[in-house]
């Protein structure tokens, strides 16, 4: 299995289970963060330990190439020597040494082919956790706005402004009852029409005086002469 596909499968399932329990979007973007540095970590104690393996190939590369000149040359000296069995012996332990090195060789290929796999790994992780990085920076700050937005919609301006308007017209239907209940003390000013029908009123009752003036006054005159 790749090292993203198991950093996949790791993500998803934890994610899976988030959204299951209906975890919020910001927590799960963390845990993503926390998943891919522990990932990154992981990739370079791995490249590290490929670059370990290398260079220990190649001292023993080292080791076994001085092993298999030293076998040669002495069977070189064998060969002066006329001793062909001790030449036959050296060559023998030449190859022998030759053979280490060959597989030293593929081993410290390999670990060079794991470390450059390793060192890809690490950059293409390393630019997925920027970018991770940089999308929760923009999660927390479209959450901020959202949680900004709600705070603002669901704060009591809306009630302390009622409360406001309820208390002024409270005021107001109390002034309406004061200057009601100054009408019913003071009376009504008089229009200029109440006015005019006061004056036709106050004529009549003038004209009715005089009239009821004159009526007694001849009652007054023959009730005296009767008793004369």
């Amino acid at each position: 299995m790749g090292l993203f596909s198991r950093l996949g499968d790791i993500i998803n399932s934890n994610i899976n289970a988030m959204l299951d329990s209906a975890e919020n979007p910001e927590k799960i973007a963390r845990l993503i963060i926390q998943e891919m540095e522990d990932t990154l970590v992981e990739v370079r104690t791995a490249a590290a330990r490929a670059m370990a393996d290398k260079k220990e190939m190649e001292r023993e590369i080292a080791y076994y190439t001085n092993v298999r000149d030293d076998w040669e040359k002495k069977a070189g000296v064998a060969i002066d020597k006329g001793r062909e069995d001790l030449a036959r012996g050296a060559l023998t332990a030449k190859q022998k040494a030759a053979g280490e090195i060959d597989r030293r060789e593929h081993a410290m290929q390999a670990a060079e082919d794991a470390f450059e796999k390793h060192q890809s790994d690490l950059g293409k992780l390393q630019a997925k956790l920027d970018e991770a990085k940089a999308k929760h920076r923009a999660l927390m700050m479209r959450r901020e706005a959202a949680e900004q937005r709600i705070r603002m919609r669901s704060q009591t301006y809306d009630g302390r402004v009622d409360d406001a308007l309820a208390r002024y017209a409270s005021v107001e239907r109390k002034v309406d009852e004061m200057e009601a209940y100054a009408d019913t003390i003071q009376g009504r000013e008089p229009s200029l029409e109440d006015e005019f029908a006061a004056l036709e009123r106050d004529e009549a009752v003038e004209k009715e005086l005089e009239a009821l003036k004159k009526s007694r006054g001849q009652s007054s005159t023959q009730s005296n002469q009767g008793e004369g």
